[in-house]
């Protein structure tokens, strides 16, 4: 089997994104066993197939890509068969969402982070702990330890699930804010649950107010 269809095979296996070492480890063997001199010549095949399949699936006849995304590589849809793939995960389970309160406490905290529960709520205007919970829970943000201010209260951050749902790189590749919004709208697969609605289901923002699902689709 050539070093490309391995590469391929390990992408498209993985259920997480792959880094370059991580790539490099599985295939060293073989790549040496076909006249690699080094460990640092393993790594630039590999690395110069990796370049290789990024572009052959970057052309108009692939309906995927691989993309660098939190440190490593995946297969995605492209952009222009999302609607497609949507229709079809649609068809296959219920649609996700995010409510307005985990939108707006998201989106605070990917902004400003690392951020404290208290900055959080003064951008807010309102508690937002039964949220932050909920957002922990879920791995789409981490504790950054505590502010060294009266109280250390706990700092916050996104995660690498977060970067991998949003198919971010990094969180310096972060939209504006309304280009953001409509990112969570887009890959979350519903629309925005209204404020009001929400406030009627739950008096505070607590987990039990939050709908929020698994995703609908690895792949896109």
């Amino acid at each position: 089997m050539s070093l490309r269809a391995q590469l391929e095979a390990i992408i498209y296996a993985a259920e997480a994104p792959v880094t370059l070492e991580q790539i490099t480890l599985l295939v060293r063997e073989s790549v040496l066993a076909e006249g690699a001199a080094d460990d640092a010549e393993v790594k630039s095949r590999v690395r110069f197939s990796l370049e290789e399949l990024v572009r052959e699936y970057g052309g108009p006849g692939h309906g995927i890509e691989i993309r660098q995304v939190a440190g490593g590589y995946r297969m995605s849809t492209k952009p222009e068969q999302h609607e497609m793939v949507r229709s079809f995960a649609r068809s296959l389970k219920p649609p996700v969402r995010l409510s307005l309160p985990a939108l707006e406490t998201l989106a605070v905290i990917a902004y400003k982070q690392p951020a404290t529960a208290p900055e959080i709520n003064e951008i807010r205007g309102v508690d937002s702990g039964g949220v932050i919970a909920t957002l922990l829970d879920r791995k789409l943000i981490t504790t950054a330890g505590r502010k060294q201010v009266i109280g250390r209260p706990i700092l916050y951050k996104t995660t690498k699930e977060f970067l991998m749902r949003f198919g971010l790189q990094d969180v310096n590749e972060l939209p504006s804010m309304e280009e953001f919004e409509k990112l969570v709208a887009e890959s979350f697969q519903a629309e925005l649950i209204p404020a009001e609605d929400a406030a009627q289901a739950q008096p505070s923002d607590s987990p039990q107010a939050e709908e929020i699902a698994e995703p609908a689709a690895r792949k896109e």
